[in-house]
């Protein structure tokens, strides 16, 4: 019997308006709600038992031993599509050039991104859009594929149909997406521009970089989508760590 939903998110504030939602349709579940890998440790294998994970716009990897304790299975929301598998894949969505994303739901396996699609919501990519701006997009299609979804979430104690949809792609890590950070001195004007427009932004920690006579130098400044030759003037570069 699914008694428990547990909510696995990237912070607490978005565990309440997912409750709520989840909640109108049955208001007889129980919720625990998880951010780390800990929170997950600490719930007892009789409430596994009676539940099934959420996960939603979270970098927990779920250990293989808790999956396969829960009675009711676990489903991820991946913000990308099915061929943009992996680690910032907005990021690289933008590196490619690609003029359409989206947002996919799937079952959850102990290797990230490939268990079996059971929804997907696509969009077009307006021109010119940013990095930020293409993940705020795909936020936006990522909660209405939970809300799209949340009654059968909340409802049916079964395994969701699976649709005839596979994963395709190269899968992202942080590892590649840190060597696209790390550009070499003798890179050419319009790479150093697409490099720029997809990765200038820090994220998790991780700056844009250019290496020159053997120096590491992190790049400063506003992003150039421009493929015009970019200046590496003195003020727009400092040390890296």
């Amino acid at each position: 019997m699914l008694t428990t939903i547990i909510l696995l998110t990237g912070s607490r504030d978005q565990q309440l308006a997912l409750t709520e939602l989840l909640k109108a349709h049955n208001p007889a579940l129980s919720f625990r709600c998880a951010v780390t890998e800990q929170d997950l440790q600490a719930i007892g294998r009789d409430v596994l038992a009676e539940s099934r994970l959420l996960a939603f716009t979270t970098g927990v990897i779920v250990p293989s031993e808790i999956l396969q304790a829960l009675g009711h299975g676990a489903y991820n929301f991946h913000p990308a599509p099915p061929d943009y598998p992996g680690w910032a894949p907005a990021h690289f969505a933008t590196y490619d050039g690609a003029t359409r994303f989206g947002a996919t739901a799937h079952v959850m396996e102990p290797r990230v991104d490939c268990g079996a699609i059971v929804g997907v919501e696509t969009f077009d990519i307006p021109r010119g859009v940013d990095v930020r701006g293409l993940e705020q997009m795909t936020f936006v299609r990522l909660a209405y594929l939970f809300w799209r979804m949340s009654h059968d979430l909340a409802c049916h104690t079964g395994p969701l149909p699976v649709l005839p949809i596979g994963w395709s792609g190269i899968k992202s890590t942080r590892r590649m997406y840190a060597e696209m950070c790390d550009m070499p001195a003798d890179i050419d004007a319009a790479e150093m521009a697409r490099r720029i427009s997809a990765f200038h932004d820090d994220f998790r920690g991780i700056p844009l970089t250019v290496t020159l006579h053997g120096m590491r130098f992190r790049l400063d400044g506003a992003a150039c989508p421009s493929v015009a030759p970019v200046a590496l003037d003195a003020p727009a570069l400092a040390m890296a760590s």
